[in-house]
């Protein structure tokens, strides 16, 4: 009993000192449960059956990711109490000379403990039990549920799984503490305060050798993923990850003896103020702290990069729905005999194909629907409709399957179908083309092609581009503007024997007006054309997925972010007050050496704001090159999103990342101001 007491008046002394430790432990509780309650909202009773399977897999992914958050968080929540630990050597082996044994110590730990992770844990829950309410209002709004019959609710199996992975990582602090004191040695401890980390002062010959080196190897990776030097594959993603991570460290291990070496040599600003003191503190904790530097600006880029890549994702998904879906269904069938179908079937049309099923397309489709029919010419390929220009861009782009066959379509079927879609028609020559294209980073390939004027060649007769660039429009509706490159031509050139029928569409309206009539109409299409070579794409679909898509994408970008956020500016706090507590008599000095408190506190401001700015800086020189690699692998963001996002990453870090960077300077402010 009179250690749980001596416990609870430790805790009492230490928690302002060490605020951000608890603010952190809450914080992660909080995310926590808000992740994992997200299907016990209301709100998820009130959406559709395809919609909730949609939900269900995102919430399965969100369970994988809470194992790697859980790990996350156990290591930081270690790496914390090391420093608590740390910290409070003196005051174990006062204990230890009053006759106290390890395994009294042990036993204040393991109290203070269970303290702290009930405190953690019931505030965390409580924060994120009404946050989670929050989260049923985004929810709805991402997938269109209704809010009338909304209720307050909590979610027992949230809170059982957070108390679980949290006491999980409990226990593990408490044998990590059993095994810490047991090494403890009474003369150690007493001395604590006069022992300092070891600073080896490194050559500046060598640090400046090794800075060059970093710098290059972070201008080989950042090249490499431009594509500078060919195409990158995933043994050399592997190999370009391996070595920036390596150059983060070395710049950050070559920093810590170029930094103090660079400064010193500009005497008016080194002897200005107490910059002296601030960059000799500062020179001091880089060195002793490279590799805590180099994974906290890792996870700052993760944190750029996930957020940014998550969020430009969801805005590409979701940005052109509208006008991608003009119409409730269109359905697209190969032309070409395949596992799915016989040569007979593969000369069918749609309309026919469905008849011959059952399904009578003019009874259960409005009139005027729209069928036709696309072409290939087998010698007709991406790389042979290049031009001039063929060698240069390929070379840019070796990633592409150059010898993908082009589609063709006669100018009056496309018109026909634009008409229907609400596009804009065109008018060709005899000797002319058009190339519909709508994805930004093909665009500007097949742009090259089309301003060089490059020729298509199709039984010995020669067509030219009517436009030097790439016109708007397509043939299947889709949930985003993926056209990669289709070639309209006269009706004329479609009388060459050696074209092949490439690909039917078939976009309609159903004659059903209400919800339960699409229902229906829909149910019977899907019964035929399940397992036949028919694809349906409706309007209702496509919505769905898009905003499914892009519901998991934001969820576990938003999930991943906020950790790899929080445990980043948590341990460079955490190091902070640290320093600070252990600096408070060199502060003592500098006042009375005559510095007055607001040089002082200025010096401290400056002292974290570049403690807390070099990690950050670098990362986002990586995010810069990371993002656009992501962007050029994946293919599927539009350049008009770029902007949004990276203002919602900004102020997402400036939010997360100011607050901790104001709780450590508030709280170090306070620690050095108690040695007046």
């Amino acid at each position: 009993m009179m250690l749980f007491k001596l416990s609870l008046r430790n805790l009492k002394k230490s928690f302002q000192d060490y605020t951000v430790y608890f603010l952190t432990l809450v914080l992660g509780v909080a995310v926590f449960y808000v992740f994992n309650a997200l299907d016990s909202q209301s709100v998820m009773e009130s959406v559709s059956a395809s919609t909730r399977e949609i939900i269900e897999l995102m919430l399965a992914m969100l369970a994988g990711v809470s194992v790697f958050v859980s790990v996350n968080l156990g290591f930081l929540i270690v790496y914390a109490n090391n420093f608590l630990i740390r910290r409070r050597k003196k005051e174990f082996g006062v204990y230890m000379s009053l006759g106290m044994s390890r395994g009294g110590i042990s036993r204040i730990l393991f109290g203070e403990t269970v303290v702290i992770g009930l405190i953690s844990l019931g505030a965390g829950l409580v924060i994120g039990v009404f946050a989670s309410q929050l989260m049923s209002v985004l929810v709805a709004r991402m997938f269109e549920a209704d809010m009338t019959g909304y209720t307050f609710v909590f979610s027992g199996k949230a809170a059982g799984k957070t108390v679980i992975y949290f006491g999980i990582m409990y226990v593990l602090v408490v044998l990590f503490n059993a095994v810490t004191v047991s090494r403890y040695k009474l003369l150690h401890l007493l001395t604590a305060e006069r022992r300092n980390e070891k600073v080896r002062m490194k050559n500046p010959l060598l640090a400046g050798a090794v800075f060059c080196v970093s710098l290059g190897l972070l201008a080989y990776c950042y090249l490499s993923v431009l594509g500078v030097f060919g195409n990158v594959d995933r043994n050399k993603t592997l190999l370009l990850i391996g070595l920036g991570s390596l150059a983060t460290f070395l710049f950050f291990w070559s920093l810590s003896g170029l930094l103090l070496r660079l400064v010193q040599r500009r005497k008016k600003f080194y002897l200005k103020d107490l910059n002296l003191f601030v960059f000799r503190q500062m020179n001091s904790r880089i060195n002793t702290m490279v590799s805590t530097m180099t994974v906290i600006c890792l996870m700052l880029f993760l944190t750029i990069g996930v957020l940014s890549c998550g969020v430009s994702m969801n805005q590409s998904l979701t940005a052109e729905l509208e006008e991608m879906t003009p119409r409730d269904v269109c359905m697209t069938k190969s032309m070409e005999a395949g596992e799915r179908q016989t040569p007979e079937d593969a000369g069918k049309g749609i309309a026919e194909y469905l008849g011959d099923a059952g399904f009578e397309v003019s009874e259960e489709l409005e009139e005027g629907y729209v069928e036709i029919t696309s072409y290939v010419l087998p010698e007709l390929t991406w790389e042979s409709t290049l031009g001039d220009s063929r060698e240069a861009v390929m070379a840019q782009f070796p990633q592409l399957n150059w010898s993908q066959r082009e589609e063709l379509v006669p100018l009056s079927a496309y018109n026909r179908i634009a008409e229907f879609y609400g596009m804009p028609t065109y008018e060709l020559a005899e000797d002319e083309y058009l190339l519909l294209c709508t994805f930004d980073s093909m665009k500007s390939i097949r742009d090259t092609g089309l301003r060089a004027g490059a020729p298509l060649n199709m039984g010995g007769k020669e067509y030219r581009p009517r436009y030097g660039e790439c016109q708007e429009g397509y043939l299947s509706m889709s949930t985003s503007r993926m056209v990669l490159g289709i070639f309209v031509l006269p009706d004329s050139a479609f009388t060459e024997r050696g074209l092949v029928p490439y690909c039917n569409y078939l976009a309609a309206d159903y004659r059903g007006q209400t919800e339960a009539e699409i229902a229906a109409v829909e149910e019977r299409i899907d019964a035929v054309t399940k397992r036949s070579p028919v694809y349906v794409l409706s309007k209702t679909a496509l919505r769905e997925s898009s905003v499914g898509m892009g519901a998991i994408v934001t969820f576990i970008a938003l999930y991943l972010g906020i950790i790899f956020l929080i445990s980043s500016a948590a341990m460079l706090a955490l190091k902070e007050l640290s320093d600070s507590s252990d600096n408070r008599d060199r502060y003592g000095i500098l006042r009375e050496l005559g510095a007055d408190q607001g040089m002082i506190r200025k010096a401290l401001f400056r002292q974290i704001g570049i403690f807390f700015l070099l990690p950050l800086a670098l990362a986002f020189v990586h995010s810069l090159f990371g993002v656009q690699f992501v962007n050029r692998m994946l293919l599927v963001m539009q350049q008009e999103s770029q902007e949004q996002s990276i203002l919602f990453t900004a102020l997402f870090i400036l939010l997360i990342y100011g607050a901790y960077f104001l709780a450590t300077y508030l709280g170090s402010r306070r620690i050095i101001e108690e040695a007046d």
